[in-house]
C-alpha cells in the first residue's frame, strides 16, 4: 500500500512489513512540512519505520516517492501543496495501525471531527512547525514539526509513534544538523 492516495475513506488497516520476530510493535515515523525538503537527518530518522504518516506541506511528489522507496506512506494536502501532484492527496486521512485509528490533518485548527467519538487515538497534525506532543481526553495529539526549510528560530524535527496493539507511545525529536 505505498503512496496512501487511494479513494476509500478509511484505508485498509496496515499490515506489519517484515519486522525482526522479536519487535512486538509498529513505528510510524511522523514528517510534515517539508516544503519540499527531505533533509538527510529526516531521512535516516524514517529509515526501518513501518510507516511513514506525513502531515502535509510535502512540497513535491519527489519527497513523497523517496518516503515510499522507505516505507509505506499515508500523507495529506498542506495548504501549500498545488499542482496536479498534490490533488492526488486528501486533506485528511483516517487509518488504522494495529488496533489503534490515526487520523492525520494538516492544520489541527481545522480538525473537523471529534476523536473520542470517532474512535481516534492519535491525531497527526501539521502546519505550524512547532513539534508538540500532548494527550488530552485520551487521545494523543502530535505535531512532528517541520523537517524542511528552517522556520523563524523554530527547531528541525520529526516524530513518531509505537503502536502495540491498542498501545501507543509518541514523541517528538530535535534534529541534530551539525
Amino acid at each position: 500500500m505505498c503512496g496512501g492516495w487511494g479513494t476509500d475513506n478509511l484505508h485498509p488497516p496496515l499490515k506489519p512489513r517484515m519486522s525482526p520476530p522479536s519487535q512486538s510493535f509498529l513505528r510510524v515515523g511522523l514528517l510534515s512540512d517539508t516544503h519540499g525538503l527531505l533533509r538527510p537527518e529526516a531521512r535516516a530518522f524514517v529509515m526501518g519505520c513501518d510507516y511513514i504518516l506525513h502531515g502535509g506541506d510535502v512540497g513535491s511528489a519527489a519527497i513523497l516517492e523517496e518516503l515510499a522507496a522507505i516505507a509505506p506512506v499515508i500523507a495529506v494536502r498542506g495548504n501549500n501543496d498545488k499542482g496536479p501532484w498534490a490533488a492526488r492527496l486528501r486533506e485528511t486521512e483516517l487509518i488504522r495501525v494495529g488496533h489503534a485509528f490515526v487520523y492525520i490533518i494538516h492544520n489541527i485548527e481545522e480538525l473537523d471531527i471529534d476523536p473520542a467519538a470517532a474512535g481516534v487515538r492519535v491525531v497527526v497534525s501539521g502546519h505550524s512547525h512547532k513539534p508538540k506532543t500532548q494527550e488530552r481526553g485520551g487521545i494523543l495529539f502530535v505535531n512532528p514539526g517541520s523537517c524542511g526549510p528552517r522556520r523563524f528560530k523554530l527547531p528541525v524535527s520529526v516524530g513518531e509513534i509505537l503502536v502495540s496493539g491498542s498501545e501507543v507511545k509518541a514523541r517528538t525529536i530535535e534534529l541534530d544538523l551539525r
